[in-house]
């Protein structure tokens, strides 16, 4: 296979979950500020986030839909025109940057970091725990509601699973039985 003048990397997939990949990798990078991906997702994702953040930097109207229509999160989007795009204020270009960091145990494919060149592991480390606290708060709340509904939906469930065992035990019946006839 000719790799001449092939502008993207296709990653064995078609079109449509080949831009998922791709929206979903922008988008955590957007939330979390680096990712650990392979080296060639990296490079990839790379190209379609600095053009992002460059045209975050317009602030107006059209370049947020654009932003909203290639990540399909208005929250991204919004974080890369109000939060990432003006500390790159001064920055014609290479907002991120590619950190390899060996291979992966599994299938021994070269990972990376991607991150935004301002990233600040220590930071965002002490920054992750204050995070989780004020889920876990939030959570709690929502724990009690969600215990309800998921005891409703496990009976409901149950219900269905052995109604739904009782029809196919009934037609594998019915089969055999037409089989056994057919034999004889």
């Amino acid at each position: 296979m000719a790799s001449h003048r092939r502008l993207v990397k296709h990653f064995s997939r078609k079109s449509g979950p080949r831009k998922a990949l791709i929206r979903g990798l922008m988008n955590s990078l957007v939330e979390h500020g680096r990712i650990k991906t392979t080296v060639t997702r990296a490079k990839e994702v790379r190209r379609h986030i600095e053009k992002a953040v460059t045209l975050g930097k317009k602030d107006n109207l059209n370049s947020i839909r654009l932003l909203i229509s290639r990540l399909a999160s208005q929250d991204a989007a919004l974080a890369i025109v109000k939060d990432i795009a003006p500390r790159f204020k001064e920055r014609d270009g290479g907002y991120t940057r590619v950190i390899k960091i060996g291979r992966r145990p599994g299938d021994t494919a070269e990972m990376a970091f991607l991150e935004f060149v301002d990233y600040d592991f220590k930071t965002a480390k002490a920054a992750a725990p204050a995070a989780k606290a004020t889920k876990a708060a939030k959570g709690a709340k929502a724990d009690k509601t969600a215990e309800k509904a998921a005891s409703k939906a496990k009976k409901a469930s149950s219900v269905a699973v052995k109604t739904a065992k009782k029809s196919v035990r009934k037609m594998q019946n019915k089969s055999r039985q037409a089989s056994q006839a057919a034999a004889r």
